[in-house]
């Protein structure tokens, strides 16, 4: 008889981890490896590096990278709680970093599909209005990840990466 304890039949998962990056800072062909159309499948090969495919995105750029600087991160993350009370979710962590940010979210039966553009959407509106977004195009980049996390475990870990796994904490002044 098998274990029931590896078996989760829950209908929805415990939360995600999504994760979005700022506009520029992580292009194809980059020496960490990335993930396009061509290369997104659970543990598959990321887009190898390539300085000609880099050099080309890089080209494309309608602006220089972005990077968040101490004014805007408190504003992003300020704004995805918003989301998050508006909608009802229920924030488990957040990370918002100078070229990336991670949220650990449960959102019940909404999609991570609506969370993440919503998450991108509430930021670049409130940097925006806090004169801190001046550009037409978006600071973000296009996509994001969007993990399932069905057990408490797996979201136990993600909250720990999120809030320990960063590296240093980031100047909060200039």
């Amino acid at each position: 008889m098998a274990n029931d304890a590896q078996w989760d039949d829950a209908d929805h998962p415990a939360g995600y981890l999504i994760t979005f990056r700022t506009y520029g800072t992580w292009l194809h062909g980059d020496s960490r490896g990335s993930i396009d159309r061509y290369h997104n499948k659970y543990k598959g090969p990321r887009v190898e590096t390539n300085p000609v495919m880099q050099g080309q995105h890089a080209a494309k750029l309608k602006s220089a990278p972005i990077t968040l600087d101490a004014r805007q991160r408190p504003i992003v993350e300020a704004a995805i709680r918003e989301v998050c009370r508006q909608r009802g979710w229920k924030l488990l962590a957040i990370n918002v970093r100078t070229n990336h940010v991670h949220v650990v979210v449960f959102i019940g039966k909404s999609a991570p599909e609506r969370a993440l553009p919503d998450f991108k959407s509430y930021a670049t509106r409130a940097l925006r209005d806090a004169g801190l977004w001046l550009y037409g195009h978006s600071p973000w980049v296009d996509g994001g990840s969007k993990r399932y996390l069905w057990r408490g475990s797996s979201v136990a870990a993600a909250c720990d990466y999120v809030i320990n796994g960063q590296g240093d904490d980031l100047p909060e002044s200039f």
